[in-house]
């Protein structure tokens, strides 16, 4: 699990460390003042700390058990994905990042697009907050009325068009559709059946599971 810089929502994202209890947990810069208010231990802490107080980041430098890596602030990779970076070199196969939405939108797209990465290092990854769970999908994925996120689903190319792209179960069904990147097309479905399944033969899509309010 990553803790990021972005906007946390304390309630939540203290509920999501002790339901998923991750083995490798890694604070990034700013997101390192909310472990240290929640006394939480990270695992490893990443970062150019130019937002998070210089005490923060002594304590754990102090800790023999955190690992601490420190980078230039005049650099070409944004903090979060050098994390995803580091969570690829330990092996973690599922990666949870919160922290990685709020009101910096160019921050929040680039953590979108750092999805890639984390897809390519074989990491089945998800940015999560309380209202968004956001995962990058190949060729096809599955939701199912059970286990949804919340009562909204959006899909996006990343990367350009996805042709021959299919939705089955849904209150908007599309079959063999050419997905765009440039129109809102498939921008807040809902799942009809009992199980939505989302198809494609190349090509890579965003998979936005949102929720307008929390649950």
């Amino acid at each position: 699990m990553i803790i990021s810089g972005g906007t946390i929502d304390t309630a939540f994202t203290l509920g999501q460390i002790e339901k998923i209890k991750p083995k490798v947990l890694i604070g990034v810069d700013a997101g390192l003042t909310f472990l240290y208010n929640n006394q939480i231990m990270p695992t490893h802490v990443v970062g150019d700390f130019d937002s998070v107080s210089a005490e923060t980041v002594e304590y754990y430098r102090k800790k023999p058990e955190v690992f601490v890596r420190q980078l230039n602030p005049i650099k070409d990779e944004s903090d979060t994905e050098m994390s995803v970076r580091l969570a690829a070199e330990l092996g973690v196969n599922q990666l949870w990042i919160l922290g990685g939405t709020g009101t910096r939108l160019d921050h929040v797209w680039a953590n979108i697009q750092v999805l890639r990465i984390a897809h390519d290092a074989g990491m089945e990854t998800y940015i999560l907050d309380a209202n968004n769970r956001i995962s990058l999908v190949e060729k096809e994925a599955y939701l199912s009325k059970k286990n949804a996120f919340g009562t909204y689903f959006s899909v996006f190319p990343l990367g350009g068009e996805v042709p021959h792209f299919t939705i089955e179960g849904a209150k908007y069904p599309l079959h063999d559709h050419t997905l765009s990147p440039y129109n809102s097309r498939c921008v807040s479905n809902e799942i009809a059946e009992e199980k939505v399944r989302i198809t494609f033969p190349k090509g890579y899509v965003v998979l936005m599971e949102t929720r307008d309010t929390k649950i």
